[in-house]
């Protein structure tokens, strides 16, 4: 194992690994539990049951999906990166897709289904690099931006500390609230963690709000720590009831809205965690192929079992920070997701107000690609912008990216950019217009 792992080379060994892979997994587990609750739309009351998820089998869907992830990256890749459900991804399932557009969560399903499967066939063919690379940088960076904003926005709402105004649409809440009061408290204790550079700061941020919310009455007590792991049966093979609706104008906006952030994520994820690891080779990534597809390959087995687009974390980059070099990181981490499938009873403590932290903080992680645009050239600026405005004003991850590509083209050509522009982009302009025009219909 110690020579598939080349622990010799990259000066390494178990101890190591194994640290790195329990860095990671802290730094990481809290999607745990966020995941479901958004998913699961937990913190929007008057819901139709039907448009709800299982959070109990969201749960085991979330670890499944992230041991297998985090299993073929560490096996196949060998590399110290940890996969799971993506944030921002599952806002965009759960707030856009399901909430906003009405789209029946099975029918989303089969939109993260179809997506992995499309990223297994692109990264076989080789066709990946030619996608990624027609994306201008710029407008890479307004969709990771403006997720941020958005995930960030969700969080304030759940916090209750940004609500409807009936005057100005939103203002601020009520911060007399008790689950208010504890959401703040929550927020103000990640900082300092994450100021700090705790390892798994948002995680134990999650944890103290939590107890200090148990210690003041606002959360239940667990009866258990420990319990049975939740049934799958709700969201098991959901992906494929509705498989036939996925054929539509808007199903294909949300397809590629899926497929393009984890393109990005992974994309992004794989270079600067290999980069601080120092394997990258004459600036390119080894094994990147298989990289890939272990992150297509844990879509795919995700929406099968329940849970949103499966991606790679840039937390992994705590792990490495801790020395892990190696896949046998990962396989440490894969593990520990397993294990953590016996917890579900603590799904009960993690309310709206505990989660809402997280949520900010992810999205503060998120907004630094602002700094990468060029906004002094008013053509990149100008779709730049709206991108990442438009996400948390329309609640829509999608919309933002839509007028932002179709503005990208309009202030290219104008400027006299247009040989700039690759043809890819053009086609997706027509795709995202005929979207509007469906929309309006």
């Amino acid at each position: 194992m110690k020579k598939y792992f080349q622990f010799d080379e990259l000066g390494t060994n178990y101890k190591k690994e194994t640290i790195a892979g329990l860095t990671t997994f802290l730094s990481m587990a809290y999607i745990l539990f966020v995941n479901p609750s958004m998913l699961s739309l937990s913190a929007i009351p008057d819901l139709p049951a039907e448009m709800r998820m299982d959070e109990g089998a969201v749960f085991v869907a979330t670890a499944l999906a992230a041991a297998l992830g985090s299993l073929l990256m560490g096996i196949l890749a060998r590399y110290p990166i940890a996969l799971a459900p993506g944030m921002g991804l599952n806002a965009f399932f759960a707030f856009t897709v399901v909430l906003t557009m009405g789209i029946p969560w099975q029918t989303a399903l089969s939109g993260v289904l179809v997506s992995g499967l499309i990223f297994i066939l692109l990264t076989i063919s080789g066709l990946r690099e030619k996608i990624i690379n027609s994306i201008p940088a710029e407008l890479k960076f307004a969709v990771g931006a403006g997720i941020g904003l958005f995930i960030t926005f969700i969080g304030l709402q759940n916090a209750g500390i940004i609500v409807g105004n009936d005057a100005t649409m939103i203002g601020l809440g009520d911060l007399t609230k008790g689950d208010t009061l504890l959401a703040i408290f929550g927020l103000v204790i990640t900082v300092i963690l994450m100021v700090r550079r705790v390892t798994g700061g948002i995680f134990i941020g999650m944890v103290l709000t939590a107890i200090v919310g148990m210690a003041t009455s606002l959360i239940g007590v667990p009866q258990a720590v420990v319990g049975e792991i939740p049934s799958l049966a709700p969201t098991f093979g959901a992906a494929f009831e509705n498989f036939g609706d996925v054929f539509t104008i808007q199903m294909l906006v949300v397809i590629l809205t899926f497929l393009f952030v984890d393109f990005f994520d992974t994309a992004g994820t794989l270079v600067a965690v290999a980069n601080q690891a120092g394997l990258m080779k004459e600036n390119k990534l080894p094994r990147a192929g298989k990289a890939l597809f272990a992150d297509s390959a844990a879509t795919v087995v995700g929406s099968i079992l329940g849970t949103s687009t499966t991606t790679s974390y840039i937390e992994s980059s705590a792990g490495v920070a801790a020395g892990g070099r190696t896949g046998f990181a990962s396989v440490v981490t894969a593990a520990l997701f397993l294990l953590a499938l016996f917890f579900s009873p603590l799904l009960g403590v993690v309310t709206a107000a505990v989660t809402a932290p997280a949520l900010i903080i992810v999205g503060v992680l998120m907004v630094s690609t602002l700094g990468k645009i060029e906004w002094d050239r008013f053509e990149i600026a100008v779709p730049a912008f709206l991108t990442i405005i438009a996400m948390p004003l329309t609640y829509s991850i999608a919309t933002g990216i839509a007028i932002g590509f179709i503005f990208y083209p309009i202030t290219m050509l104008v400027k006299g950019r247009g040989k700039e522009i690759h043809p890819i982009m053009y086609g997706l302009f027509v795709i995202f217009v005929l979207y509007f025009i469906f929309l309006v219909e």
